[in-house]
């Protein structure tokens, strides 16, 4: 990466480890509540102790990034010898990530340009990815900002979920949304639109509803270059599953990623999430 743009995203991107240091991107953890217990984002702990707490029907909780975290952040950056930040993060309709990193960003030693992707999750990862290869060949911060824009734009995501009852718990849908899943047993997929996570389809069944999420992914990746997230919570045999198929069926397929989500989607998700980003190159 050059050496004078530094790519910064939050922890809520789930790009894989070796793709992040290749390309010298860092993450800024958020954080989960468990009682009295707080954990960071980012290990396989965290994770584990929120599937575990949902499915005992424990209260978990999220949080933002305070500021300061974010202000020491950018100063560890600049002075590994940045002339100049983008800092790119999960949807401001999700979460107050992207206010705490503006504040933050008044006060660097350097210009930060604070990006709002309206993504979240490897919606958000591929925006990082692109960032920093734009970076890495000689753009500048605006270059990079208008480069990940313009992957947010080609992003779509995709939410297979058991239960609805975690995301109203979390307010990130409403309790009349909420009943668009409770009806009958139906088994909800929902899409990121707008920044916020809403409605798609109601199927009768899991696997229905996984296979209609399947068809719904070839369909919006067509026959273009695209790269592919499966995303999943305390599931992956079925997210394996999903991405072989996937394998067969998409033309245009270039890189598949297949993860677990991290603790702070899973709070708000619940376990047996099953997660399909597509992004077109």
């Amino acid at each position: 990466m050059s050496r004078h743009v530094a790519i910064v995203t939050d922890s809520t991107a789930y790009l894989p480890q070796r793709t992040m240091e290749r390309h010298g991107i860092t993450a800024v953890p958020l954080s989960v509540v468990l009682g009295d217990q707080v954990l960071e984002e980012g290990t396989e702990f965290s994770t584990r102790s929120v599937a575990q707490a949902l499915q005992k029907r424990r209260p978990v909780t999220t949080s933002r990034p305070n500021p300061e975290l974010f202000a020491q952040h950018y100063r560890k950056v600049a002075e590994s010898g940045a002339t100049g930040i983008i800092s790119l993060h999960l949807s401001a309709e999700l979460s107050g990530t992207y206010d705490a990193a503006v504040l933050a960003a008044r006060e660097a030693p350097v210009p930060v340009r604070v990006v709002d992707t309206g993504m979240v999750a490897m919606a958000l990862g591929f925006c990082a990815l692109t960032a920093a290869e734009t970076a890495e060949s000689g753009g500048t911060v605006d270059d990079a900002a208008a480069a990940a824009e313009k992957r947010a734009a080609g992003t779509s995501a995709y939410f297979y979920v058991d239960t609805l009852d975690f995301l109203r718990r979390g307010g990130r849908i409403g309790a009349a949304q909420a009943l668009f899943g409770s009806a009958l047993a139906v088994k909800p997929l929902l899409q990121l639109e707008g920044g916020r996570i809403g409605p798609l389809e109601k199927v009768r069944t899991a696997s229905k509803a996984i296979a209609r999420l399947e068809e719904i992914v070839v369909d919006r990746a067509g026959a273009g270059q695209v790269d592919i997230a499966v995303h999943h919570l305390a599931a992956p045999e079925r997210a394996a599953a999903l991405a072989d198929r996937l394998r067969k069926h998409v033309p245009g397929l270039v890189d598949l990623h297949v993860s677990e989500v991290g603790a702070v989607i899973g709070a708000h998700t619940g376990p047996g999430l099953l997660g399909v980003v597509v992004s077109a190159r």
